[in-house]
């Protein structure tokens, strides 16, 4: 029980902010195009319990901390905030400038996942490798890839499906988005077969390297 615990308390800090700055950033570069939608709702917060949704943000990780906890085997921490409310419409371009917006959540979670590997170094430096602080810097780190990885997937609503929309002719775009009904379906299958690791890998593996660059 007090290992359940120490895994929660190591993981809570870097799990909640990794999920609401995500939010935060895409409601902040969502206004510097012209939508002032997220910012009207007070969502442009590096407050937590501005973003903190009970179930994906709490509950979700919990979970499956306590399950892959007692069952021995690594899972993938997955979880949500309450979407920050963005009006594609009031973008002054919308469908060029939702790349951005799209962009700046998995942006936000790799400066994140930078500053951890800088608090990483530091404990280094100071022979603090057994501490319960770098085991936190280490949770830091990985949350904010697996996140990163996991948004840029290119399967709607989440926020690669957002990017490759952008970038797509609009004709194929506007049929692409029909998937978007069925987008976390999708992601479900993926997960429970193991494939959604294998997607993710690419992904991961670049934010691995840059990481390692500051540490």
């Amino acid at each position: 029980m007090n290992d359940i615990i120490q895994t929660i308390a190591v993981y809570a800090i870097p799990v909640i902010f990794a999920i609401t700055l995500h939010e935060a950033a895409h409601g902040y570069i969502a206004r510097l195009f012209g939508d002032p939608t997220a910012y009207q709702a007070g969502r442009i917060s590096l407050n937590p319990a501005r973003h903190i949704d009970p179930v994906g943000t709490l509950l979700v990780p919990v979970a499956i901390l306590l399950a892959s906890k007692l069952l021995g085997s690594p899972g993938m921490l997955f979880g949500w905030a309450k979407p920050v409310p963005v009006d594609f419409g009031r973008l002054r371009r919308p469908k060029q400038d939702m790349l951005w917006v799209a962009l700046a959540g998995p942006a936000a979670n790799l400066l994140m996942a930078i500053l951890w590997a800088f608090s990483l170094r530091l404990f280094l430096e100071s022979g603090l490798q057994e501490s319960f602080w770098f085991e936190m810097a280490v949770a830091g780190v990985n949350v904010n890839l697996v996140l990163m990885a996991l948004n840029l997937l290119p399967i709607p609503p989440l926020d690669g499906g957002r990017i490759l929309f952008s970038l797509l002719p609009n004709r194929l775009a506007w049929q692409y988005s029909k998937i978007e009904p069925y987008g976390l379906v999708i992601v479900v299958i993926l997960l429970v077969t193991d494939v959604l690791w294998l997607l993710m890998r690419p992904v991961l593996a670049l934010g691995t390297t840059i990481v390692q660059w500051f540490l």
